[in-house]
């Protein structure tokens, strides 16, 4: 209904009002006239106008292009029969003759690729035709109880047999929910073959990274710009509102303006629970209901981040761009591939062996690996058997034992690969990153923030640490960039231009960091020792070091963790906790505990660092989240 109401209901219920102040002043001229044909005309106006009233709602089609088994159109039905019932009923009361209903099932438009869903959908629709004349007092159909239902098609939405784009009946509304698919799924649940005749057939109209659902945001707004509808709601997940989704929502609302949308709610899909965002546009500015409303509340403009401008108020921070100067410096981390991650325990057994035959310690192969949840939980004393981007197979199986590992866990699991090339070289990690690899050369350790996480926080990594995929890797190892980072601004702007999953915001190298303004002179193209003595850096530098030896206190206490050099040089210690008590008890020191709860102490060290980086700004240090976003952008588009 939050997809109905604005779609359907509030857009008719404004005509019946202008509609009713037609009608209503027809029939005071038809009362106070002083002759028969006087008053016989005025009500005849006012009869002419009730009835070319329901005739166009009786004419009114909706169409839902993913129909399942017919719950938008079933509660559509009903919307429907409710706005006629009301109208008959006010113009009764007003003095006029009520007549039977004449909208019905023939209202409503389906498509649907699942056969017996389809058949169910008409079945759906039929029922709520039944229920809603019982419970108003109408008799229904007895012979037959129902009848044939073709306006529910039984086809692909977004793809014909020929592999060409299919049409859609022409319907005054589109709403729906169509099928939520992620990008990085689509081959896997739908088959090379069709994903493929997919993207053909949607060639620069829709990213190839974008959701499935995408497909039919940007069909639907193709419908609208053609005339063949007027507005269109639909459900999506709450994606939509960044990266390659958003790009497809900016095509599909390109000069049709959101009126109503609510931009993160909790959905259930095959019994999992996610989010979703629900999105309601228009073919022109003349078919906007009266006002628009983001998660309920009244807005002056809905941008397709779904975010909003109420007066003065709000940033439209889609107009953002990527900037040079912070080009080629985050990277998503290290995809394995496989199962090349080995415990602790038996990466240390390789590193004390013998030298290869080759005469080359597996210390060359081997490294510390962390994941997004190493960072924001505890460490899992976890190693990566990692044989880089160029080594060949012969040059790999020198490692005995590493390679070995790798034979037996590795290889079966990518012979069911796609690509040929990742069957063929399997000893190979799947993306090993070589651009992330190159940036990291020559530094002692980089910043790094999870892929996903509940908060958006920053830690550091040794150089020698493989970091995961679900990590994104900055590679920088100054704590000016870091302090910046780490600071409430960047934190805002990055909640902003990110996307989630689920609750959990998402960071990207490209739409959050790359478009991130830092401070003039402090940006990561200009090198470290160019602001070594720039006041403006070495207070940002102190500040965040000193949040940083905090919470590394407070994850670590030297009561409970003593450091453990590793067997071989080069490698960063690692902590181990003194006795079972310590173990258990650090259990509980996490990043994301301590965020969670924020100690007095972690406030104090966050609001130094911030007043620190307000200051690099210009800006004055209680400067608020929305304030500072603005000025950013600014930054951003200049």
């Amino acid at each position: 209904m939050r997809i109905i109401d604005p779609v359907i209901v509030r857009p008719w219920l404004g005509e019946w009002k202008t509609a009713t102040s037609g009608i209503a002043s027809s029939l005071e001229r038809a009362n106070a006239a002083k002759s028969r044909a006087a008053a016989t005309r005025h009500r005849r106006q006012a009869e002419k106008s009730l009835a070319a009233f329901l005739e166009r709602l009786r004419k009114f089609t909706v169409l839902d292009p993913a129909c399942g088994s017919g719950n938008f159109l079933y509660l559509a039905l009903h919307a429907l029969h409710d706005l006629e019932h009301r109208v008959q009923l006010e113009a009764e009361a007003m003095g006029l003759q009520r007549a039977f209903p004449s909208v019905g099932p023939a209202n409503v438009k389906g498509i649907e690729l699942n056969a017996y869903a389809a058949e169910l959908a008409r079945v759906s629709v039929w029922i709520g035709e039944i229920q809603w004349m019982r419970r108003n007092g109408f008799p229904g159909s007895r012979e037959p109880v129902l009848d044939p239902l073709e306006t529910i098609e039984c086809r692909d939405a977004v793809l014909t047999q020929e592999g060409a784009e299919p049409e859609w009946p022409e319907a005054d509304v589109i709403i729906g929910n169509p099928p939520f698919l992620g990008g990085k799924l689509l081959i896997t649940n739908l088959g090379e073959e069709y994903v493929s005749t997919l993207f053909r057939a949607y060639e620069d109209r829709v990213p190839r990274e974008a959701d499935l659902v995408c497909y039919w945001f940007v069909k639907a707004g193709e419908h609208l710009g053609r005339g063949a509808s007027k507005r269109v709601g639909l459900v999506a997940t709450n994606s939509i509102r960044g990266g390659a989704n958003r790009r497809a929502l900016e095509r599909a609302t390109e000069g049709k303006p959101i009126f109503d949308a609510w931009s993160d709610e909790p959905w259930v899909v095959d019994g999992a629970a996610v989010r979703v965002s629900l999105v309601c546009f228009s073919q022109s500015e003349d078919e906007l209901t009266p006002e628009r409303r983001l998660d309920g509340e009244a807005v002056d403009e809905i941008h397709t981040d779904l975010t909003a401008r109420r007066g003065e108020a709000g940033v439209d921070l889609t107009k953002a761009r990527r900037l040079a100067r912070n080009a080629g410096v985050a990277f998503m981390g290290d995809t394995k591939g496989g199962p090349f991650d080995v415990p602790g325990e038996l990466a240390r057994e390789w590193l004390q062996e013998p030298t290869n035959p080759n005469g080359r310690p597996n210390s060359d192969v081997l490294a510390p690996w962390m994941n997004g949840m190493a960072v924001t939980r505890r460490p899992a004393d976890k190693w990566i058997v990692d044989f880089g981007w160029t080594m060949v197979k012969e040059e790999a199986a020198l490692y005995e034992a590493p390679f070995q590992h790798a034979q037996e866990h590795v290889y079966p699991m990518r012979q069911g690969n796609r690509s040929e090339v990742h069957r063929l070289q399997w000893w190979r990690h799947l993306r090993p990153r070589q651009d992330m690899w190159r940036e990291l050369r020559g530094l002692s350790r980089y910043i790094v923030t999870p892929t996903v996480a509940k908060h958006r926080l920053f830690a550091w990594l040794d150089a020698r640490v493989c970091p995961d995929h679900q990590l994104i890797v900055i590679a920088r190892e100054d704590d000016t960039t870091f302090g910046i980072l780490q600071s409430r601004f960047h934190e805002a702007w990055a909640l902003r231009k990110g996307t989630s999953l689920e609750d959990r915001p998402r960071y990207t190298p490209t739409t959050t960091f790359e478009t991130f303004p830092f401070p003039h002179g402090l940006s990561p193209d200009v090198p470290v020792t160019d602001y070594l003595t720039d006041p403006r850096a070495q207070a940002i530098a102190s500040a965040a070091r000193r949040l940083v030896e905090l919470r590394d206190r407070w994850l670590n206490p030297p009561e409970w963790v003593v450091w453990i050099e590793e067997p071989v040089a080069g490698y960063p210690p690692r902590p181990v906790p003194r006795h079972k008590k310590a173990a258990t008890a650090l259990k509980k020191r996490t990043l994301t505990n301590l965020y969670n709860v924020r100690p007095q102490w972690l406030l104090d060290a966050q609001a130094q660092l911030d007043a620190a980086v307000a200051a690099a700004y210009g800006w004055p240090a209680d400067i608020t989240d929305e304030a500072a976003v603005r000025e950013l952008l600014t930054r951003n588009r200049h």
